[in-house]
């Protein structure tokens, strides 16, 4: 090839583009009362969340959920989380920061850990579809990484070079998945895990996503 290809970014979705925290935390504490767990607050919620799923619910429980009850919660979680998604809007400044990134020539794509069908047209309903090259989201059962997502998801970018790309996510999950395909990640404070849990990754950490695309721009330079 020889070209020199521009800075990418991969957007997060829940969390990250779209602020759900709060469908998220009720959707959570619906699927905890299903086993008589206490309901969590946002900051308690941050603390102890992590991928895989099911081992956020064992820092609860004492430990982890059977097969049964992983599907019984997934499955409440799921539906509650339909229901309170519709209150939930875009970031602050996401529509204005995308449409910029756009504007001077740079691409930028969605992996989510989303079920595809339902995300695509969530984010054709906010009518940002055209800001992205691809948007994907997740085939296959919930609860794992995005470490394996994240190399088909580069795969399919055409002359967009890994180290030249950025993740921008709400997990210390999307720092993983971004360094086992060589690229950067910019982790944001504003979605399920607190600043200190964040921190511990080793990448830059910011509060606001104007921060983490000019730290993404900065990265990719």
């Amino acid at each position: 090839m020889g070209m020199k290809t521009d800075a990418h970014i991969v957007w997060d979705w829940n969390g990250t583009l779209f602020h759900d925290i709060d469908a998220i935390i009720g959707a959570t504490n619906a699927a905890f009362a299903e086993l008589g767990l206490e309901p969590l607050t946002l900051e308690k919620y941050r603390e102890l969340y992590c991928v895989p799923v099911p081992k956020f619910y064992e820092r609860l429980m004492g430990r982890l959920p059977t097969e049964a009850e992983w599907e019984a919660m997934d499955d409440i979680f799921h539906r509650y989380y339909t229901e309170h998604r519709t209150a939930c809007g875009l970031t602050v400044g996401a529509v204005e920061l995308l449409a910029g990134w756009r504007s001077a020539g740079r691409s930028q794509s969605i992996l989510s850990m989303y079920v595809h069908e339902e995300l695509v047209p969530l984010v054709r309903g906010f009518g940002i579809e055209p800001h992205f090259i691809r948007v994907d989201g997740r085939t296959g059962p919930s609860g794992g990484s995005k470490a394996e997502h994240m190399v088909r998801h580069l795969a399919s970018l055409s002359g967009v070079a890994p180290e030249r790309t950025v993740v921008i996510g709400d997990a210390a999950d999307d720092a993983v998945a971004a360094l086992h395909v060589g690229a950067r990640a910019v982790l944001y404070t504003g979605g399920s895990h607190s600043r200190v849990s964040l921190e511990v990754v080793g990448v830059p950490v910011v509060d606001t996503l104007e921060e983490a695309v000019a730290e993404a721009a900065r990265l990719a330079a």
